[in-house]
């Protein structure tokens, strides 16, 4: 995946050695793809089962962006007339442990299929438009993560949305220009989450997603 994204920043840099300044303008964008997590590490504890309760493991997540409800996001950014801009950015990604990691661990539902959702400032940096109407673009954020939890353990079930923890993003696109206010793009964006989150019965569970996805969008400028 490194060396993926290596080739793909380079790419970035020669499509924008030839090209033309872009105005200012503010930009709506939505998109979708497909998202897939990392494995990671779950620890917790899980009261409303009895005994102790507690667990520690290493989840196989699964993204199934394209079921219900399916991968995706938008964002509003503010370009200057040079090369930077800034914005706010939702993204709807979901993480949802495989069936051979319930099955290891004795669990009847674990994931956040109705949204590990993402809301981050980002700062963008675009090269200068090519003649053929390409503008490659990288940016990052940080923000927060607003997970919706599902969790059943046996006993007493986990289901509502809860304020998880910090959240970072970065990702590398380009977009090509239909006309004066629309275009399309295409991207690949990295997330991770730090999720502390609460369990029924005063039970927790602590974990950090890690997810590789690659967007198709189309935004509107003005």
């Amino acid at each position: 995946m490194r060396l993926l994204f290596s080739a793909f920043i380079f790419a970035l840099l020669v499509a924008g050695s030839v090209a033309r300044a872009q105005q200012a303008q503010t930009v709506i964008s939505i998109y979708g793809g497909i998202q897939e997590p990392l494995d990671s590490r779950v620890i917790g504890n899980d009261p409303s089962t009895g005994g102790a309760g507690a667990f520690d493991f290493i989840a196989d997540w699964e993204g199934r962006s394209l079921q219900m409800s399916p991968y995706y996001g938008w964002r509003v950014t503010r370009w200057t007339a040079g090369s930077f801009g800034w914005g706010v950015e939702f993204t709807h990604e979901k993480a949802e442990a495989s069936a051979a990691t319930l099955a290891a661990n004795g669990l009847d539902m674990l994931e956040f299929s109705h949204g590990l959702n993402l809301l981050t400032l980002n700062a963008y940096y675009r090269w200068p438009q090519t003649p053929g109407g390409l503008t490659p673009y990288v940016g990052a954020g940080a923000g927060i993560s607003i997970p919706h939890v599902e969790f059943d353990g046996g006993g007493t079930r986990t289901f509502n949305i809860q304020a998880g923890g910090p959240a970072a993003v970065m990702m590398a696109g380009v977009s090509y220009r239909i006309n004066d206010r629309f275009s399309v793009f295409g991207e690949y964006r990295a997330s991770y989450t730090s999720l502390d989150v609460n369990l029924a019965d005063g039970g927790w569970l602590r974990t950090d997603i890690a997810s590789n996805a690659f967007n198709l969008g189309v935004s509107y400028g003005f």
